[in-house]
């Protein structure tokens, strides 16, 4: 329901004369349609403005795709989550009222960037009171003028952490553990029953080093990790001071890494880069980690690596699809632990998020710097 209406039914019965006035000037304000029941601080942020008229999809499900189009019809800003597709067909219904789009969330691999960029076709009609006729124009010419912002920064520490605990839950083998124990495994001490790979005096290596791929290298350092070394688009020097990592090719961080954690960019470049040829070339006591976006695994590789022993373990926060459907094989292995996608669940995080997401889109309305703008 959009959030001016309980206003003004109680001005309604408070004081009937204004109520004209005061719904012109309601109607006056932005649109915003809000595709998910987003944390409470940044729906506090919106109401508090006084800045927008918005309307939110009040459930922590998907908005249906059908629902999804009727609403952004005419409205002026959009703040949606990662599992809102954001293409051609969405910017078409909203029309050319949509000048700011706000996603709550780093990752921005659900928006189409190359449609979000590209000029928009606009209908002019021109009517001649005097021939009484109507001449219509169609200029193909108008850019979208969209601007887009995201939340970054803010989910670094959660990342990271769930990172370091996703790693320490597949070396250890604590998923497994925790079975025998419920299940009626644990017997006998046994001397080498549910042994793992510890990271002391080992050798982490880093897939794209960013913020997050920092973060997780100092919450793992006091582990007593002997090096880091990671790889990228090109050396990054200022972050690699920080952790003293060193700079390798992708063949090198495969061969050299006893624990491997992926922190890039999903891109058509990152697009299924840990495939069979990055698999085959590491240690059989490796562990995988992805806390990054699944696209960048090759699922079925990573299963065969998996299963016959190429690498010791695998853990997983994200997947292709999402949720990964409880049939597929990767289920079926005890050295892969596949989380639903909460590394950055934490109560802090998740309110940051969304309040940085309200200030991007009401700064983005304002014609204003947006706190963390993606350039397109």
């Amino acid at each position: 329901m959009w959030c001016s209406r309980t206003a003004l039914g109680r001005l309604q019965k408070i004081a009937p004369c204004t109520v004209t006035g005061f719904h012109r000037a309601i109607s006056t304000l932005p649109k915003v349609y809000v595709t998910r029941k987003v944390p409470p601080d940044g729906l506090d942020i919106l109401r508090k403005s006084g800045q927008v008229q918005f309307e939110m999809w009040d459930s922590d499900d998907p908005v249906p795709r059908v629902e999804l189009l009727k609403k952004v019809k005419g409205c002026d800003g959009i703040l949606c989550v990662l599992t809102e597709k954001i293409d051609a067909q969405l910017l078409d219904a909203a029309g050319p009222n949509l000048k700011v789009l706000s996603t709550m969330s780093v990752g921005f691999d659900h928006l189409s960037l190359d449609e979000l960029k590209k000029r928009s076709v606009v209908r002019v009609t021109f009517r001649d009171s005097f021939l009484e006729v109507c001449v219509v124009y169609v200029a193909l010419c108008v850019p979208r003028g969209i601007r887009v912002g995201y939340t970054p920064e803010v989910l670094t520490d959660a990342v990271a952490e769930l990172t370091v605990a996703l790693l320490l839950a597949t070396s250890r083998r604590l998923i497994e553990a925790t079975h025998e124990a419920k299940t009626g495994g644990w017997g006998t001490w046994r001397t080498l029953w549910l042994c793992g790979h510890e990271l002391a005096n080992s050798t982490v290596g880093i897939l794209g080093l960013g913020r997050i791929g920092v973060a997780i290298a100092e919450r793992l350092k006091p582990f007593k990790v002997k090096k880091f070394i990671y790889t990228d688009v090109e050396p990054r020097p200022e972050l690699a001071k920080m952790i003293e990592a060193e700079y390798v090719s992708l063949d090198e961080l495969a061969k050299e890494s006893d624990f491997l954690a992926i922190c890039c960019a999903l891109t058509p470049e990152t697009h299924g880069i840990c495939n069979w040829n990055l698999f085959s070339k590491m240690k059989k006591n490796a562990i995988f980690i992805n806390t990054s976006r699944g696209g960048v695994v090759n699922q079925e590789d990573l299963y065969e690596a998996l299963s016959t022993g190429v690498i010791a373990g695998a853990g997983l926060d994200v997947t292709t699809p999402e949720p990964l459907p409880t049939h597929h094989p990767l289920y079926t292995l005890k050295n892969c632990v596949i989380l639903p996608h909460v590394a950055s669940a934490s109560y802090t995080t998740r309110n940051s998020m969304s309040a940085l997401a309200a200030n991007n889109l009401l700064a983005g309305l304002r014609g204003e710097p947006m706190p963390k703008e993606l350039k397109l």
